[in-house]
């Protein structure tokens, strides 16, 4: 999905050739896709090439919330409809970007948690305080994350899930800031634009 909303970004918020980030994207996903679940003895590549794959759409996207910026103060805009589809393509994939980081980071990741290790969360989620308010053997699944990503990005801070260690929470800091310049600064001046 990420891929599709960086292909529907303006040529002026992308950086080298349009297919470029696709493509790097795209090809190391389709191998990894093919596998269901990740498991505790996977080789250590697997992980390295998905949590490069997951870097390179964060700075891709980062870089796309600068140049938009950059264009919004150093151009004459006028399309406040383009910016606004703009700027909801780059928070959509902030989201995401950031609940997959948090899904790939906490405890080691998906293939660590799955594991038969008992490791300390990076990130706690209510149900691990409350045992008694979710199901037995509960345990977060990506939806949890995505959603913890959701209200991140939109309250710009931790709203039920909270971050434990220094990378969750530079991962939440990173989240909220790019959230910030892409609904506070773009958002606010594409609509006074549509006025």
């Amino acid at each position: 999905m990420c891929v599709g909303l960086y292909v529907a970004l303006p040529n002026r918020l992308v950086v080298g050739p349009r297919w470029l980030v696709p493509v790097l994207v795209a090809l190391p996903l389709l191998p990894l896709s093919a596998r269901k679940h990740r498991h505790p003895n996977d080789a250590p590549w697997v992980r390295y090439l998905t949590l490069g794959l997951i870097g390179l759409v964060t700075v891709a996207n980062i870089t796309s919330v600068v140049l938009l910026v950059h264009h919004l103060l150093n151009a004459n805009v006028s399309q406040g409809r383009n910016l606004i589809y703009s700027a909801v393509s780059v928070w959509l994939t902030n989201v995401i970007v950031f609940g997959l980081w948090l899904w790939e980071i906490d405890r080691g990741g998906p293939h660590r948690r799955a594991g038969s290790d008992t490791l300390l969360p990076d990130v706690q989620f209510p149900q691990m305080e409350n045992p008694s308010l979710a199901p037995k053997d509960w345990r977060p699944r990506f939806f949890d994350y995505l959603y913890t990503s959701f209200a991140n990005g939109t309250s710009f801070a931790p709203a039920d899930a909270m971050p434990l260690t220094i990378l969750a929470k530079s991962l939440f800091a990173v989240e909220s800031v790019v959230s910030l310049m892409t609904i506070a600064v773009v958002a606010a001046r594409a609509v006074n634009i549509l006025r």
